[in-house]
């Protein structure tokens, strides 16, 4: 990780910043549900892109909110892997190394509740630091898209906004409810049809 920021730096931030739980992404929405939207990555909220024409519309989607949140600013992007010991190799095998090349090891998130040590998983996570351009993350957007990788995300270095792409759309996290509704009305036609927004 570079221009200053350490493993210890970023945790130490993220829990002055967030201390409503850890940096795992499947838990944003609950945990920050009051300035939580999700967008929807195709139109009649379609799941998987089916052609290069459909990834265009998702990369575009993507890119458009990334661009609002974080033009201008360098961003984090953490990726995920998983492990049943704290060290060893990834419980199933993923590109994110390729597609994160570079990355530092930064945070370990362990589930050792069940008394025997074969059901216990370690979530590690993994970022970078570097100046947000669009397009900069697309290999690791289709990526997503597909869902070849899992559980990505990317902030500002204030932790003020979380951009987490999945299968099918995107969870964001803004700073303030005002910006949260402001981004949700911009974007309302990629909005989900349920009532709970899902």
């Amino acid at each position: 990780m570079s221009s200053g920021f350490t493993p210890e730096l970023l945790a130490g931030l993220w829990r002055e910043r967030r201390p409503s739980g850890p940096p795992i992404a499947h838990g944003f929405r609950s945990t920050y549900a009051d300035r939580w939207v999700r967008f929807h990555s195709l139109p009649g909220s379609k799941r998987y892109p089916e052609s290069e024409d459909e990834y265009a519309i998702v990369l575009d989607r993507y890119n458009t909110v990334l661009d609002e949140l974080f033009a201008g600013m360098d961003v984090l992007v953490v990726t995920m892997d998983w492990s049943t010991t704290l060290t060893g190799p990834a419980g199933y095998p993923t590109p994110r190394e390729a597609l994160h090349p570079g990355s530092t090891h930064w945070w370990t998130e362990s589930d050792q509740e069940d008394p025997d040590p074969e059901f216990h998983t370690h979530i590690r996570l993994y970022a970078d630091r570097r100046p947000w351009e669009r397009g900069c993350v697309d290999e690791l957007l289709r990526a997503v898209a597909d869902e070849v990788l899992v559980e990505a995300f990317f902030t500002d270095t204030g932790l003020r906004y979380i951009h987490h792409p999945y299968d099918g759309g995107t969870d964001i996290i803004m700073a303030t409810r005002e910006q949260h509704d402001r981004l949700r009305d911009r974007h309302s036609g990629w909005l989900s049809s349920h009532p709970a927004g899902l």
